[in-house]
């Protein structure tokens, strides 16, 4: 699996506990989300990049971030699929499940 710069930055800021929010989940601080990842309540994120390469193996990563909803940790991902699709996904941070996988409008 080849990752270009972007996507190795994006990997490298993640796994330094970055999180951001979006809708009603609840904002996570960079100290909290490292506490998360290094207590093992979130998977690191090549783990949760390795789900959504089997499912799209030519996805290009746009955005992610790591959100939580009523105790729930969970990651959620922007891809490219195809020149025309971006699909959102959100996957369980500490089981690395497909919890959602439509497409974005």
């Amino acid at each position: 699996m080849n990752f270009s710069p972007t996507v190795i930055t994006l990997l490298a800021t993640l796994s330094l506990g970055v999180a951001s929010v979006a809708g009603n989940a609840n904002d996570i601080s960079q100290d909290e989300a490292l506490k998360l990842r290094r207590s093992g309540e979130v998977l690191p994120f090549q783990r949760i990049l390795q789900a959504v390469f089997k499912r799209y193996p030519d996805a290009t990563i746009l955005e992610v971030e790591l959100e939580e909803d009523d105790g729930e940790y969970y990651y959620e991902l922007e891809i490219l699929v195809d020149e025309r699709v971006v699909r959102e996904l959100d996957i369980d941070a500490s089981s690395g499940k497909v919890l959602q996988d439509e497409v974005d409008d």
